[in-house]
């Protein structure tokens, strides 16, 4: 039965394991700078499509957290990975935010609204019905349908906000077609992170907050998984569900290596 101690690699979810509510969660960086350190690969994983890789490293930064924009592993990127190795040099019809488009442009996709051969929907805090409207004509006249992720609803400081989910289920409703899902729980995404740094599943592990996301998709995937209590899980929550992680751990803080204490008594013969 594998172990932590055969994890050489690391995934790991960001909100809810390394910040929350844009302030870092203790023992965060000083797992990060262990990992650095130690030349031991990681990526940071995001179903969040908004913000490029660079924003999100800025935005981890401003928190504390030095992680580079290399390390960083979006479902936006995923799901252009995904599609340009579907339909190398396809074309899109994009709702989405720069991170989404940015990451289609580098994998040499053509963002068009004339015949597009896929609708990708990803998390916008500026839905337009104009555009709904346009990617249900585009889908109905066979358009392939792709989503980032499935979250249905985001946070915010003033509630909750319709997010990907609740915008894919709109457009289904109109069309009957169900988009495929590229992101978090598709272990696609753990997949494509792997081959990103090199890794292979058997020792590699995934930190995760969220049981119907982070570690049912890292179990899917072959990976040793582990469950912090700083997001939203919680001992019942873990109960609901018929699948358990490798661990559970209070927080990330319980995964950083601690040196041995020196002691100060002699050494007896």
């Amino acid at each position: 039965m594998r172990t932590r101690a055969d994890v050489e690699c690391w995934l790991t979810d960001m909100d809810g394991v390394l910040v929350h509510e844009n302030q870092a969660i203790p023992g965060a960086a000083e797992l990060l700078a262990q990992w650095t350190d130690t030349g031991t690969p990681f990526l940071v994983l995001t179903n969040n499509s908004i913000f490029t890789p660079r924003d999100l490293s800025a935005r981890l930064r401003a928190s504390g957290l030095i992680v580079p924009e290399t390390a960083i592993w979006t479902s936006a990127l995923a799901t252009a990975d995904f599609l340009k190795a579907q339909a190398p040099g396809g074309s899109a019809f994009v709702i989405g935010e720069a991170g989404l488009t940015t990451a289609l442009h580098e994998a040499g996709f053509i963002l068009t609204e004339t015949m597009p051969d896929y609708v990708v929907v990803g998390e916008t805090r500026n839905y337009s019905f104009e555009a709904i409207t346009k990617a249900i004509r585009y889908i109905a006249a066979g358009a392939r349908f792709i989503a980032t992720n499935p979250d249905a609803t985001g946070p915010s400081v003033d509630g909750i906000l319709p997010a990907t989910g609740a915008i894919t289920a709109l457009i289904t409703k109109a069309t009957g077609r169900e988009p495929y899902v590229v992101g978090k729980p598709n272990p696609m995404m753990f997949r494509s992170a792997l081959n990103r740094i090199g890794a292979h599943s058997e020792s590699t592990g995934m930190i995760g907050d969220r049981m119907d996301t982070d570690v049912v998709a890292g179990i899917e995937a072959g990976l040793h998984t582990v469950l912090v209590m700083t997001g939203i899980s919680d001992p019942a929550e873990i109960e609901r569900f018929p699948f358990r992680p490798d661990e559970v751990l209070t927080s990330v803080a319980d995964l950083i290596q601690r040196a041995p204490v020196e002691s100060d008594l002699p050494e007896v013969d």
